[in-house]
């Protein structure tokens, strides 16, 4: 397992490394704080039901596949009980609500928000904000990459489930 542990160390060092001084790190911050508690992505969708009342269902059903794979990953992190990244070579950018790692709960809320509005759009241009979502969880210094795949499962694996089919087919 300590091998596992300094691989997932030197990659957050390495991209934090690659990353320090750019305004790559202000847009991480951003997304951070809309991907806080899945607040950003939960109005999303709750916008999305309120202007497109053809589709209320449907965009509740997309944006409780949200909020379930944000629970998800709550219960998960409270199990498994993985403390955040705390190598003295690794700077901590942001603030957490609590000292669980595993699994990202970003990653997980951003993935199925990405996933069951790019099917109910129809459109793969959601999906765009994942890889962005976990490279920042992991330029901050919050979570491991271990952390971020996970959440991304999860979240694949909720908005898959639970977001309505595809309205139309993806370009």
């Amino acid at each position: 397992m300590t091998r596992v542990h300094d691989l997932d160390v030197d990659v957050v060092v390495r991209v934090q490394g690659l990353l320090s001084g750019s305004g790559v790190l202000r847009g991480a911050r951003i997304l951070s704080r809309v991907g806080e508690h899945a607040a950003g992505w939960t109005a999303l969708g709750l916008v999305g039901a309120a202007l497109d009342r053809s589709r209320r269902r449907d965009w509740l059903r997309a944006t409780g596949a949200v909020v379930a794979a944000h629970g998800v990953s709550v219960v998960l992190k409270r199990l498994v009980r993985r403390h955040r990244p705390s190598d003295p070579r690794i700077h901590v950018l942001d603030t957490t609500p609590s000292d669980w790692s595993f699994p990202s709960s970003h990653a997980a809320s951003t993935t199925a928000a990405a996933v069951a509005y790019s099917r109910l759009l129809g459109h793969r241009w959601p999906l765009t904000v994942v890889p962005a979502m976990m490279a920042s969880r992991v330029a901050l210094g919050v979570h491991y990459p271990g952390d971020v795949a996970a959440g991304g499962v999860i979240g694949v694996v909720i908005g898959r489930w639970l977001a309505p089919a595809r309205v139309d087919p993806l370009p």
